[in-house]
């Protein structure tokens, strides 16, 4: 699976939220020793520019624009897991879909809110909303 512009987005752990980091990693560190699933970061900050480049691929991109996103502000990250040293994306795969649906628990019981929820679902994404950051709705 092709994931667009996947060279230039930020795996820059440092770039994000303290406590949203924490959040994260505890989330990961669960999903390892309890489950076996090794959780990777895909993106974390993404800046107003990329954020503008991804909203010009559609809408099955991503729905959000420039400084709508918790993205912009290190709240939000992009994760997939590794099986036998390969990255596993697709919701397809019924084994990554399990994963997903385990990181999805995970992160609502660490307080984040999971995209698999979303009608337009986004399994890999999570954030963690803060009032005032964003207008409305938004990831």
């Amino acid at each position: 699976m092709l994931i667009p512009y996947a060279g230039t987005a930020s795996r820059d752990w440092n770039l994000l939220d303290d406590q949203f980091r924490q959040q994260l990693l505890t989330v990961f560190k669960v999903l390892k020793e309890s489950y076996g699933y090794e959780a990777v970061l895909l993106e974390g900050y993404r800046s107003p520019e990329r954020q503008a480049e991804l909203v010009l691929r559609g809408p099955s991109v991503t729905q959000a624009g420039p400084n709508m996103s918790y993205h912009q502000h290190g709240l939000a990250a992009d994760v997939a897991f590794l099986r036998d040293g390969n990255l596993v994306i697709s919701e397809h795969d019924p084994w990554a879909m399990q994963g997903y649906r385990l990181y999805g628990a995970l992160a609502e019981a660490a307080g984040l809110t999971w995209g698999g929820r979303w009608k337009m679902m986004d399994f890999g994404h999570v954030e963690l909303r803060r009032r005032g950051i964003l207008p409305d709705r938004h990831s």
